[in-house]
């Protein structure tokens, strides 16, 4: 559990951020989610076929960036190691509770989702709007 600096708690209620992982060329990939903060941690839902959940089982090296939209000089990065860990379908119902969304939707027959906790390194909290 980390304690995220209160100028930028409300980041942790946005809508979406960018997730980044490192592919097996050592590459950068990133894409948008959905996440959820809970009980301290930022976790994200992710179908177990993603190439982002490749990647963090070679390696777990990964980042969250929250931008702040009314205020793009604003944002919170979370870097770190993920945690990855099968969901039963009560974290994805979580998530889609947020989103209004049933996330199962997204899923072909026999995949299944995971649950990935960014256990943090490094949280940066960034305002340069003055």
């Amino acid at each position: 559990m980390t304690d995220f600096p209160a100028s930028h708690s409300d980041l942790l209620d946005a809508k979406f951020a960018t997730f980044a992982t490192v592919d097996d060329a050592g590459y950068p990939q990133l894409s948008e989610v959905w996440f959820l903060h809970e009980a301290g941690e930022v976790k994200v839902s992710l179908n177990d076929s993603r190439a982002k959940v490749r990647n963090l089982r070679s390696r777990p090296e990964c980042s969250l960036f929250i931008l702040d939209l009314s205020n793009p000089f604003r944002y919170l990065e979370v870097r770190g190691r993920a945690r990855i860990e099968p969901d039963d379908g009560a974290f994805a119902q979580k998530v889609g509770a947020k989103y209004e969304a049933d996330l199962a939707a997204y899923d072909r027959p026999g995949e299944s989702r995971l649950v990935v906790t960014i256990e943090p390194d490094k949280v940066y909290p960034v305002d340069m709007g003055g």
